[in-house]
């Protein structure tokens, strides 16, 4: 059976995968910083067991500084790759228990009228962007793969879920970005939130 170039392409661009033409970027443990809330010990927030980062914070919690006015986190904050220029790419394999809701997992730090160029939240076992649009429903208790693609040059913001486009966007402008995951409350929120974390990739080109 012969296929007309136009199928052709469809197909190569249905298989594509969000990280084709991107160059994957050494990470580490240091590149690791755990932000918790400042009058407990990392380990009662955080641990780091057979490849998979557990995170959690309750809603009661302090921040993560003295003084600070920010609300309760358990976040990683990915140092050694800061940028303001270029597309970069996160990459993870994350995981909700049942009853986390009101709360970011994953964002990109950074903009110009607000704090983030990006934010993937759960509420009530569904992942938004923001509090919407929904990305995907029923996700509590299994692995769900999230790539975020931020083109700082270009001003857009692709999220997907499980290799597919779920959201593309504008961003937020702003001069300096990076990539946190974790926990970090936001509004309606469970009284203890969690998220799990494996395979954290950084991507650019």
């Amino acid at each position: 059976m012969s296929m007309s170039r136009s199928g052709l392409n469809y197909f190569q661009l249905a298989a594509a995968d969000p990280t084709d033409g991107f160059t994957n970027l050494p990470l580490s443990q240091s590149n690791f910083e755990v932000q918790k809330p400042y009058d407990v010990s990392k380990e009662q927030r955080y641990s780091y067991v057979d490849g998979v980062h557990r995170l959690w914070v309750y809603s009661t919690d302090k921040p993560f500084s003295q003084g600070s006015d920010t609300l309760p986190r358990t976040e990683i904050r990915i140092r050694g790759y800061d940028y303001s220029s270029g597309t970069w790419q996160f990459e993870g394999y994350g995981y909700v228990p049942t009853g986390t809701t009101g709360v970011n997992i994953m964002q990109v730090f950074g903009g110009s009228d607000r704090a983030t160029t990006s934010m993937v939240r759960v509420y009530d076992g569904s992942l938004t962007s923001y509090r919407n649009p929904v990305l995907a429903s029923d996700i509590y208790n299994k692995w769900f793969r999230l790539n975020v693609i931020h083109d700082a040059d270009g001003g857009r913001v692709q999220i997907y879920i499980g290799g597919v486009l779920k959201y593309e966007g504008s961003d937020a402008g702003g001069s300096s970005h990076y990539f946190k995951f974790g926990v970090y409350t936001q509004n309606d929120p469970s009284n203890c939130m969690e998220s799990r974390w494996r395979g954290i990739k950084v991507f650019r080109k």
